[in-house]
């Protein structure tokens, strides 16, 4: 397949949605962490992706060709999407309930780097050794932060280490499939498919007959159905919102841009995580993990560093 290399306003549109979607998925991280200690998974993906539904079908009638985007020719392509982003969001909020807050987005943080290496494998984009460097220094600043040295790789950690990967196998999809699908459409699916999950996942477990281990994640994916009460309705909505704008905005941005050069801005992130962490969770992060995200975060910057430099010289 020929890819068309992006106009310069198609690669600014992209960065700067990139950059966006990143700070609202922060959002959506906050509100989730918040949830996770007394709800159950398929309860918050349930009344998110509700919402995150309910969002997006009042964005696309009210632009372009209304609900006649949802029409597509490629539902085998969008089931695999699909099951990408259902498995790299489940795998990420099992470990965010076990981790703190900057320890998991930092780990998730590979999944640029993931779709650098990824972009040469499956789209066939050219990456330089330096980047192939990078790659390397940032998976180096994942096994930091999974304290192997600590008698067992945590796994939590591992969880999150997973998520990054079909996190970035969710964005080939994007690629492969942006000449005849929107990002309303690829978004539309991917609720309704969490929907369908989270509903069937809920009728399984949601009487609470599984509940009861000790462990974070474990407790998060088993634990019975909870009606919320008024005080928890917000974080809920901003879960929803988040999720549907900030899909909007990365899903945009793959769309336009080549998958290497998008990747790196989604570091904007990482020091909102840090911030809500000490804000929310009183959660300030160890000597291990600054090393971590310095490792992870500076091998992304330094992609995005390089690819400034190579663009000024083309």
């Amino acid at each position: 397949m020929t890819l068309i290399a992006p106009t310069a306003r198609q690669t600014l549109f992209g960065i700067l949605a990139a950059i966006g979607g990143a700070a609202v998925f922060s959002i959506n991280d906050v509100a989730i962490k918040s949830l996770s200690g007394r709800y159950p998974l398929h309860e918050v993906i349930l009344a998110r992706s509700t919402i995150s539904l309910i969002f997006l079908v009042g964005f696309m009638a009210a632009t372009g060709n209304g609900l006649r985007q949802i029409r597509t020719g490629r539902p085998r392509a969008h089931l695999a999407r699909v099951g990408f982003v259902m498995l790299s969001n489940i795998t990420y909020f099992l470990g965010l309930a076990a981790l703190p807050l900057a320890d998991a987005v930092a780990i998730g943080f590979v999944a640029p780097l993931v779709v650098t290496l990824m972009s040469v494998v499956v789209l066939g984009e050219t990456v330089g050794p330096r980047r192939w460097a990078a790659v390397a220094v940032g998976m180096a600043g994942v096994v930091v932060m999974m304290r192997p040295g600590q008698g067992a790789l945590q796994p939590a950690a591992v969880l999150v280490f997973i998520s990054a990967f079909t996190y970035a196998a969710t964005h080939m999809m994007t690629r492969r499939m942006r000449e005849t699908e929107s990002a309303a459409t690829m978004n539309f699916y991917v609720q309704l498919g969490f929907i369908a999950v989270s509903t069937t996942m809920g009728l399984m477990v949601g009487d609470g007959h599984l509940a009861g281990s000790p462990d974070a994640s474990l407790a998060f994916l088993l634990r019975g159905w909870l009606w919320p009460p008024l005080a928890d309705l917000p974080w809920f909505l901003a879960s929803g919102l988040a999720v549907a704008i900030g899909g909007l905005m990365i899903s945009q941005a793959y769309r336009m841009c080549n998958a290497a050069v998008v990747a790196p801005f989604e570091y904007a992130g990482m020091p909102l995580a840090i911030l809500w962490g000490v804000a929310f969770f009183g959660q300030w992060p160890d000597t291990m993990a600054w090393i971590g995200i310095a490792l992870i975060c500076g091998a992304g910057l330094y992609t995005l560093w390089r690819e400034t430099v190579v663009r000024r010289r083309a």
